[in-house]
């Protein structure tokens, strides 16, 4: 369950939209036009956001071996992403999704990973893109949506990766009140640590204006809308860093798995903005770097961090956006 876990975050950031697309009113149009056009959507077209982490000591491991403890003095993050729909009607979904993130890291002791990579304080590039193909059919008389995803990622001195996925997913209800559905996502990545893993989705909406917020494996969430373009939402996701390092001309891979627990707070701000604030604790259960042909597994750093308190504030555009009628 541990080794899961490590590659959750991938999968729950680019094959779920088109899950999310299959659950809302009545027909296969309906749903799309409800998922762009919500006051607060779930993927936003045009997004910037820049988090800070408080102080936190790790405990590092190299080629299986402890060094001392350490501790990242600053980590903070800036990231930028863009989702652009090529078409989208009654059967077809086509899209390409692009993501830019800085890091920066400084470390109280310099650290060696390996050998030529002594740092206290480094920044680091990383970006994705991505091309996804959406179908919307039918299946046990029960809407179904297919999607293939292709993507590529790197750094600002070269292409690095090729990934690929397949998704299935089923509406199992869809109503005023609950939406569920239950799909696969299959894993085309030589990193990867399992084939494919389970998805599953569901949002109900209480009568005291709270609503259940599922998106496994991504979130589990509690949200109410609050003050007139406001919303509140409290509960756990589950986010990721991961960038290239080039040591004596060889690549590796950093890549860690991040868990935030805490608030979000979102507000319409008029002009299709939407304006974000988030807080709370963040656990890091593991950090690896592993040579970029290798498995995940087979990782020659890990470090284990203490929990640290994060800080997010960030901006988006939606042009499809529209207030919804109160």
């Amino acid at each position: 369950m541990k080794n899961l876990k490590k590659i959750f975050l991938p999968l729950a950031i680019f094959p779920l939209n088109s899950k999310i697309l299959a659950q809302k009113k009545d027909s296969i149009p309906q749903k799309v036009v409800a998922f762009v056009t919500d006051k607060f959507p779930q993927t936003r077209d045009l997004n910037i956001e820049f988090t800070q982490l408080t102080p936190y000591k790790f405990a590092p491991d190299l080629h299986g071996a402890d060094l001392p403890e350490n501790k990242i003095k600053n980590f903070r993050q800036v990231r930028a992403n863009a989702n652009i729909y090529f078409i989208k009607n009654r059967k077809w979904m086509f899209s390409t999704s692009l993501n830019y993130r800085f890091t920066h890291i400084e470390t109280e002791n310099e650290i060696s990973q390996f050998s030529g990579s002594n740092y206290n304080e480094k920044n680091f590039h990383y970006h994705t893109e991505s091309l996804s193909l959406t179908r919307f059919s039918k299946l046990f008389n029960k809407i179904a949506v297919y999607s293939a995803t292709a993507s590529v990622d790197g750094s600002e001195q070269h292409f690095e990766r090729v990934r690929g996925m397949l998704t299935a997913s089923l509406v199992l209800k869809a109503n005023a009140n609950t939406k569920m559905t239950v799909g696969v996502a299959a894993i085309i990545d030589p990193s990867a640590q399992v084939p494919a893993i389970p998805i599953f989705t569901y949002e109900h909406r209480f009568g005291n204006g709270w609503v259940a917020d599922v998106i496994l494996p991504r979130k589990i969430m509690m949200r109410k809308d609050i003050f007139q373009n406001g919303r509140l939402s409290l509960g756990t996701e589950l986010d990721g860093t991961s960038f290239y390092l080039y040591p004596d001309g060889k690549r590796y891979e950093f890549r860690q798995l991040e868990i935030n627990s805490g608030a979000m707070y979102e507000h319409k701000l008029g002009a299709n903005f939407i304006g974000t604030l988030k807080t709370g604790l963040r656990a890091t259960p593991s950090s690896r770097v592993f040579e970029k042909n290798e498995s995940f597994n087979d990782y020659i750093f890990e470090a284990n961090a203490k929990p640290s308190f994060y800080f997010n504030v960030g901006i988006s555009y939606n042009p499809f956006g529209k207030p919804r009628q109160k």
